[in-house]
């Protein structure tokens, strides 16, 4: 029985269900005008190697009564179909090693609609950047307010600001001004902006600690990971540590810096992590518990899905 999370081999089947067929033709319809063209010769071999990943809209899944976004990509580095369910979105992926088995691909991924649903049934909701949105900023929930131009010049602040409780007699408060339509970008770009300060602060504070140097820092919006460090010793971070409370954005921060020293997770790397955080263990457990949350808030359930490792 193949495993809903890989399965080299599936063999077709007829379509027992209407709404599979409608996203077939669906899919059909949008690859004819988002793949490129054939190309001759060797280039073809070259380029189908070195493609990134395309993305595919495949409208929604019906399950249990539930709309659930679906999103199937080809991706010529997958070795076999795989399935996955984004907890923090509320939706499915599906990706395909070839761009001909992707109806076989998206009907293995509607035959498991009984795996996906026991995955779904405890997900909250996800929370855009809109007014009067509650969304954690730091570790503590603030209020995302819409207000005016005028507001922000007497003010004197830019397109997004924050207002501290103790200037709101409440909780404190994410202030946007502009069209109601660019609060969710404005607040995302302010949220990276605060990141990219904290992470690069904090990450070349234990760079020197720990008596290294990277090469480059850079902020993802990663959904499998928080943190990462390549062998070229560049650190990458996902901007929602910045909704993380403090100490676990310093443990992730500490973590992958140590791995400029110690490319894995052997005893010596964890007594380095915990020479500089020893309590380092609390904010690993945060993350377990409450991380996947954080990935929930400004979803957008049809946005593009990052497959880098």
């Amino acid at each position: 029985m193949a495993h809903p999370e890989s399965a080299r081999h599936v063999r077709p089947r007829v379509l027992r269900y209407s709404l599979i067929g409608e996203l077939q033709v669906r899919f059909v319809q949008k690859a004819r005008h988002s793949m490129p063209k054939p190309v001759k010769s060797e280039a073809l071999k070259s380029k189908t190697r070195s493609a990134k990943p395309a993305s595919l809209h495949i409208d929604y899944l019906d399950i249990d009564g539930r709309q659930v976004p679906v999103t199937a990509m080809y991706n010529p580095r997958a070795r076999r179909i795989i399935v996955r369910v984004d907890l923090a979105a509320g939706s499915v992926q599906v990706t395909s090693p070839s761009r001909r088995g992707m109806a076989k691909a998206l009907e293995f991924a509607l035959e498991q609609r009984q795996w996906i649903a026991d995955r779904l049934e405890h997900v909250a909701p996800p929370v855009p950047f809109v007014n009067g949105a509650h969304i954690p900023y730091r570790g503590r929930e603030h209020l995302i307010r819409h207000v005016s131009r005028r507001r922000a010049a007497l003010e004197n602040a830019g397109p997004v600001w924050r207002r501290p409780a103790s200037e709101t007699l409440g909780r404190p408060e994410i202030c946007v001004t502009g069209e109601a339509d660019f609060i969710q970008r404005r607040v995302t770009d302010w949220l990276k902006a605060r990141a990219r300060e904290e992470l690069n602060e904090t990450a070349l504070a234990y760079a020197d600690t720990f008596n290294v140097r990277p090469a480059r820092i850079t902020m993802r919006d990663q959904t499998s990971r928080w943190g990462s460090c390549s062998t070229t010793r560049s650190l990458s971070f996902s901007w929602r540590l910045i909704m993380a409370p403090p100490h676990v954005l310093d443990y992730v921060s500490a973590h992958e810096v140590a791995h400029l020293r110690h490319m894995n997770h052997g005893a010596r790397f964890w007594s380095l992590v915990e020479s500089a955080l020893p309590n380092y263990e609390s904010a690993k457990r945060w993350l377990e518990i409450n991380g996947p949350g954080l990935h929930r808030y400004g979803i957008d359930p049809f946005g593009s899905v990052d497959l880098d490792d």
